[in-house]
């Protein structure tokens, strides 16, 4: 398991050659004109780790399955998409369950590529695709609003509970506030998730700039990262071109030698991916063996049956212990036998916490 995103921003600002070059398919159609993604795209891109590369080597492993970021993409927001104009508010009920949202920005110039609003300002867009989002979480809130009386009137205490707290989002909403800045209790986070609200979700911004400015960014990014900055969110500079001409290079090899031309050292897919893991404050723990190395994604601050249940319900249920080995200690030892006689294998109970690396192989019975 990865994370998911769903990729928002105005028409012609780079997300369809983005989507495409991430995911090295042709499933959306990058034009320059507004709306020629008309049906969310998704897809799925393998997220780079050299552990587990190693660990498969290592343990002469039959197959190598990393974590995967899935993406999904959907058509243009304009102003006025809540109110139905374009076509990308029609689909954002497609990106209600994803983790995070990335909102793509304008950050280049260039009369060759024409933009909605006439202008170059990244932050005006972002405001843009903000409002839409905020707008669109309004009016579905309004109307399920609507729907919960008769059970309120009836007694049903979760429905009270969970209406007290859409009440307490749609006060926030209609001040021109994210949801993500309401505060809720432990016993209201349930309830909270329930509503699948976008503005809920961490951002991602994701500056698209000229070739040239793939290295150090432009004004117009910087103001974006300010942004980030200020908001607690995450902010990277890429080059949508520049991924485009990655995406079809072959060998990892060719890959590294281009970025080496442009002054870059890694890709802007893995710029995301590292910011997403950031934002959304995972980590990663390793399993390995004779069938296969694996890798595993989680919330930081995980328990060791919490992470055994995402690999399996019956692990958490069953859960016994964690036989837990190190990247570090399982490379240096050459392999797990030797990790284990070298006294660096430990057995983890309930209350031990995920960490970054871990290698681990569950003990568990049901």
């Amino acid at each position: 398991m990865g994370f998911n995103c769903g990729i928002v921003g105005l028409p012609n600002v780079g997300k369809s050659t983005l989507f495409n070059a991430l995911t090295s398919t042709a499933k959306a159609d990058a034009a320059n004109y507004p709306f020629c993604t008309i049906e969310p795209n998704s897809g799925r891109v393998a997220v780079p780790d050299d552990r587990l590369l190693k660990l498969g080597e290592l343990s002469n492993s039959s197959n190598i399955l990393p974590n995967f970021l899935e993406i999904v993409d959907i058509a243009g927001l304009v102003k006025g998409a809540s109110k139905g104009e374009g076509l990308g508010n029609q689909f954002l009920g497609h990106i209600r369950g994803v983790d995070a949202v990335i909102a793509m920005l304008r950050c280049f110039e260039g009369d060759d590529v024409s933009h909605v609003e006439g202008s170059i300002d990244p932050i005006r867009d972002a405001d843009i695709v903000e409002t839409e989002l905020l707008l669109a979480d309004l009016e579905s809130l309004e109307r399920r609003t609507e729907r919960m009386h008769r059970n309120i009137k009836g007694g049903d205490h979760k429905e009270k509970a969970l209406y007290d707290l859409m009440m307490q989002v749609l006060e926030a909403l209609r001040d021109g506030h994210p949801a993500r800045e309401v505060n809720y209790s432990d016993d209201e986070a349930p309830f909270f998730k329930e509503l699948a609200l976008l503005t809920a979700k961490p951002i991602l911004y994701v500056c698209n700039v000229d070739e040239g400015s793939a290295a150090d960014g432009n004004e117009h990014s910087e103001k974006v990262i300010k942004r980030a900055l200020n908001e607690g969110a995450e902010a990277v500079v890429i080059s949508a071109a520049i991924e485009s001409e990655i995406a079809q290079l072959e060998s990892p090899r060719e890959k590294t030698e281009f970025l080496e031309t442009l002054d870059l050292d890694q890709t802007g897919l893995s710029k995301v991916i590292e910011a997403g893991y950031r934002l959304l404050d995972l980590v990663t723990f390793l399993t390995t063996g004779p069938k296969e190395s694996r890798s595993w994604s989680v919330p930081s601050g995980f328990t060791a049956p919490q992470a055994a249940g995402s690999i399996h319900s019956d692990f958490e249920k069953g859960f016994i212990c964690a036989e837990t080995i190190s990247y570090h200690d399982f490379v240096t030892f050459g392999g797990e036998q030797a990790a284990k006689d070298a006294g660096k294998m430990r057995q983890e109970g309930r209350d031990y916490v995920i960490e970054d690396g871990d290698v681990i192989l569950f003990r568990f019975n049901v």
